[in-house]
């Protein structure tokens, strides 16, 4: 049987890839985080729906492999792309858990919330980027912290997932403070909220003006470099092909 690990883009249905759409189609039984199906609830109706809440990543995982196991095509579902903070890398580590199993993985692609924000806002990414998680429920606060410093002070720009939450709700300041240690304050940054989706809206600003705006975590952020700039509104990065 098939278990497909399906990246479904942003959130609007018309940007989620020909590819993953097929294999939704072909699937018995789809697996995700209740938001994630939600957003793709006409192409799902008469199947089986497996949804478990935050931080039961591990469970639907098993859920997911016990499925295919059982002898149903599976199609775990991921925002952006199942393999960037997603749950093809998670997949593969469960399934390894099962003997003698025939279940084969494959992991469909999509579009990544970096790539979708960056389109966007205008073309920030256009040179090397980092993308980093200010999520520190995986990750210790303090890497979180020599991330940010280095890649700024390497010259990356940087685009921030989960920038802030409830809980959260400094993390973006803090993170723009760190920056400044290393760019002006004047640096050309942005921001997308609920991309693709209901909602979206968009602000190009300077860093000082970021670090003290309030976000979600449905926000997807980008700080520039020493060369961004802004032109007609918009984020660009030059690749450096007018030199």
């Amino acid at each position: 049987m098939k278990l497909y690990v399906v990246g479904l883009g942003p959130g609007e249905v018309s940007q989620m890839t020909g590819k993953a759409a097929e294999v939704i189609e072909s699937c018995d039984t789809i697996v995700g985080y209740g938001v994630y199906t939600d957003l793709i609830s006409d192409l799902i109706k008469g199947k089986e729906v497996i949804t478990t809440p935050m931080k039961k990543e591990v469970d639907r995982c098993h859920m997911a492999v016990q499925a295919a196991i059982a002898g149903k095509n599976v199609a775990m579902v991921s925002s952006g792309d199942a393999g960037i903070y997603g749950m093809a890398g998670l997949i593969i580590e469960v399934l390894s858990e099962y003997e003698n199993h025939n279940v084969e993985v494959e992991v469909i692609p999509g579009i990544t919330a970096a790539s979708s924000a960056a389109a966007v806002l205008g073309a920030p990414l256009t040179h090397d980027f980092a993308v980093i998680s200010l999520s520190d429920l995986l990750t210790p606060w303090e890497r979180i912290e020599k991330r940010l410093s280095l890649a700024s002070e390497a010259g990356f720009i940087i685009c921030l997932y989960n920038p802030s939450s409830k809980k959260r709700a400094d993390y973006l300041k803090k993170a723009c403070e760190i920056v400044m240690k290393n760019l002006p304050e004047e640096t050309p940054c942005g921001f997308v909220q609920n991309i693709a989706r209901e909602g979206q809206k968009s602000r190009v600003l300077t860093l000082k003006e970021l670090a003290e705006t309030q976000v979600d975590m449905f926000t997807t952020v980008v700080i520039g470099n020493e060369t961004t700039k802004i032109i007609d509104g918009r984020l660009v990065t030059p690749r450096g092909y007018r030199k």
